[in-house]
């Protein structure tokens, strides 16, 4: 049994193929190098050229592409093979043990002591992330590189003064290039990670817990994870991984996990993994993470659209902490479409912008591009909240115009035309859909008013087309059926006094079954309520009621006696409930004053705030 233990507690030497304990195999080695450099000078054939790169990932063709393949140096040598990655990143250690015999007689005469152990600690160390991942598995979150069809690279930290002709070049849409890599660049999700909240200082101090982000599409969950990848990356405090739930497999989840538990055991490095639509992944798949997320061998870090608490198992949900990302306002919308056109080199019409006055947007042959404020503001309010959706609106919008055909005297003449975007082109890129119904701006209101007004002449064509018109362009169904419930007391009353019971019946059933069954539903109220009698008089009364009370001058008067309550006996003895008569007791009608003197004859039916 004590065998047993030391073999599994034991890392085997990547040089020597020996197992040593991870206390240890640093120091052996230093040792284990140096002793094999020295004995490698007996291969030594020329020395008079500079020591060739020592390779990290196995391959036969990045060999053939080795930097001294095509010297006169290495004419007549024999092809090195590739260094063999270590054993921790090995299942089969059997070939492994091949491998490192021919690794430690060839490699070794292709580097210089120092250039050894140097490269042996940055392949332990970068290893897992050039290492090509199994299926599905894209390792380590790149820095947001966009690659050019002519072969240009654009990362979102060079983005800032691209051309906006590399709009048409670049293969990712602009959501993608744009995508932020700090948190000063990050908008909109100031309840839960801004300057004071208690995430933002443990993302700021590198103490990263498992989290579960929920949010609506392009809220910014993915680019929180991108966020959070690079921060790590850039302070080599944690290894990044990221896999999608619509393409990877149970076995990749595995592969991660135990590169996970070798690089904490050997590096000492913590791994963060980040889960895309997590949700996609079943109970049973979902139990794998339970043990690693426990025991803190990964960070889990998922992102969801669907509420995790009916799709994320029990027991993970709670081992980690669940953010709610929010809908992105109109504000934060602006905020990012700003640093866009900024970014893009667009000028804003109507802003003041000093630093396009002493720079050009352009090269000479390039149309300069500018756009209107009001068609930044439609981008705002129409992409509900989705600033991918925004992003790539504006990308649509100025690559439309761009490859409008010119007139032939603007293309002879040697000053570049300048190009305006504005609000009907960005309409044109967006769905029908949100041209029909602007929910998040002045037609929503006219929309509601319209149906309210219609149901309230009983014009019932009329109601239907208004429901169909703010259920079509997007409207929330519950929003409808509150506003429907409103209706059926204000409007109708007590001329139906069953309208209030079936507009209740409404909302929920519209709650329980959603869109697109519920829009029969609320069709059938609406027309019911335009079909019913139309009575205001309880919403008069009531209004009058507040006028009343807001119009009196001095305190408000008591509540009589004898419509108090009695509970207790000294409260009887003081005069409470006395001369009250209990109604069911008589046979007739009892006269008896309910309202304070100073109201005596009050009728909030007939009063107008006119009357004396």
């Amino acid at each position: 049994m004590e065998t047993i233990a030391s073999t599994a507690d034991s890392v085997q030497c990547p040089v020597c193929s020996e197992e040593f304990k991870p206390s240890t195999i640093n120091g052996h080695l230093d040792v284990c190098l140096l002793k094999d450099e020295a004995d490698s000078s007996h291969f030594a054939k020329d020395d008079s050229g500079p020591p060739l790169k020592k390779l990290r990932v196995s391959g036969e063709a990045e060999s053939h592409s080795s930097p001294g393949a095509n010297r006169p140096e290495a004419a007549g040598k024999v092809a090195a093979p590739p260094a063999a990655m270590f054993s921790l990143f090995h299942n089969n250690k059997s070939k492994l043990s091949e491998q490192s015999e021919r690794h430690s007689l060839i490699t070794n005469k292709q580097s210089t002591v120092s250039g050894v152990i140097k490269g042996v600690k940055r392949g332990v160390d970068l290893m897992s992330e050039d290492e090509p991942g199994p299926a599905g598995l894209t390792e380590n979150v790149r820095s947001q590189t966009t690659v050019s069809s002519s072969g240009h690279t654009l990362s979102a930290k060079t983005s800032r003064g691209l051309s906006p002709r590399m709009l048409l070049t670049t293969n990712k849409p602009l959501a993608e290039t744009l995508r932020p890599n700090t948190l000063e660049e990050y908008f909109g999700q100031s309840k839960v990670i801004g300057q004071h909240t208690l995430i933002r200082s443990l993302l700021d101090s590198q103490e990263i817990p498992s989290l579960i982000l929920w949010g609506p599409p392009g809220c910014g969950k993915t680019t929180l994870a991108h966020i959070i990848a690079s921060t790590s990356k850039k302070n080599g405090t944690a290894r990044f991984v990221t896999l999608s739930a619509t393409s990877a497999s149970i076995s990749d989840v595995r592969e991660v996990i135990k590169q996970a538990q070798n690089e904490l055991r050997l590096c000492k490095r913590k791994t963060i993994l980040f889960i895309d639509e997590i949700h996609r992944f079943n109970k049973s798949q979902q139990d794998t993470f339970l043990p690693h997320v426990e025991c803190g061998t990964v960070t889990l870090i998922g992102a969801t659209t669907e509420n995790p608490s009916f799709q994320v198992n029990a027991a993970l949900l709670s081992r980690c902490r669940v953010l709610v990302l929010e809908k992105l306002s109109v504000e934060a919308m602006g905020s990012i479409l700003d640093r866009a056109v900024d970014s893009l080199g667009i000028r804003v019409l109507g802003r003041e912008q000093e630093h396009f006055k002493d720079q050009d947007q352009t090269d000479g042959h390039e149309p300069k591009i500018s756009i209107e404020q009001n068609a930044l503001d439609t981008i705002a309010y129409l992409c509900d909240g989705d600033a991918r959706a925004g992003l790539n609106s504006l990308q649509l919008a100025v690559q439309a115009q761009l490859n409008l055909p010119r007139s032939s005297l603007t293309a002879q003449s040697s000053s570049p035309q300048e190009i305006v975007v504005k609000e009907v082109h960005v309409k044109e890129g967006l769905q029908r859909s949100h041209i029909l119904y602007d929910k998040a701006g002045e037609e929503h209101y006219n929309c509601i008013s319209a149906l309210h007004k219609s149901m309230r002449g009983s014009h019932e064509n009329a109601s239907l087309y208004w429901l169909g018109r703010m259920l079509e362009g997007g409207e929330d169904p519950l929003y409808v059926a509150r506003r429907l419930v409103r209706f059926a007391s204000e409007d109708v009353g007590m001329a139906d006094p069953a309208a209030l019971p079936q507009a209740v019946s409404a909302f929920q059933a519209c709650h329980f079954i959603g869109m697109p069954e519920c829009e029969v539903i609320l069709a059938q109220c609406v027309v019911y309520l335009a079909r019913a009698p139309k009575s205001v008089d309880i919403y008069k009364a009531y209004a009058n009621v507040k006028i009343c009370l807001r119009n009196h001058k001095g305190p408000l008067p008591p509540v009589p006696l004898h419509l108090r309550n009695a509970p207790t006996k000294l409260m009887k003895q003081l005069g409470y409930s006395k001369g009250y008569k209990y109604n069911p007791a008589f046979s007739n009608p009892v006269e008896q004053e309910y309202l304070p003197d100073e109201l005596q004859g009050m009728d909030f039916f007939t009063w107008t705030p006119s009357d004396p």
